[in-house]
């Protein structure tokens, strides 16, 4: 088991940068990732990171904009989010990866409000 806890977010206005932090209860060698949810929408897969670090995955709406990254040492998943846009507004969740292709998601944390003022 994994208790994963998230910090960072909050209320920034677009154009603005946050960064979301991630702590994990224990070392996972597996590949983490962001997930979020925006007011009456689906949870949707935001970026992925694998074990070591160097492999990192986006979908289009974020690329370029949103960067992932993990410091194992510390335990600690990382999402760097600039030029931030209103349709960013959403939880935000980290998660413990089986698959980093599939993203089928192990554990999930508690998630942490972004809010993108326009």
């Amino acid at each position: 088991q994994v208790q994963l806890a998230e910090s960072g977010g909050g209320l920034v206005q677009a154009g603005g940068s946050l960064r979301l932090s991630c702590a994990a209860s224990r070392r996972t060698l597996s590949p983490m990732g962001w997930f979020r949810q925006a007011p009456g929408k689906e949870r949707e897969f935001v970026a992925a990171v694998d074990w070591s670090g160097p492999n990192t995955y986006y979908p289009d709406s974020v690329k370029g904009r949103f960067t992932i990254s993990r410091n194992n040492p510390n335990d600690t998943l990382y999402l760097q989010m600039d030029s931030l846009k209103p349709e960013d507004t959403a939880v935000y969740y980290c998660a413990v990866l089986r698959n980093i292709v599939t993203r089928t998601v192990l554990y999930w944390g508690k998630g942490t409000l972004v809010t993108v003022s326009s």
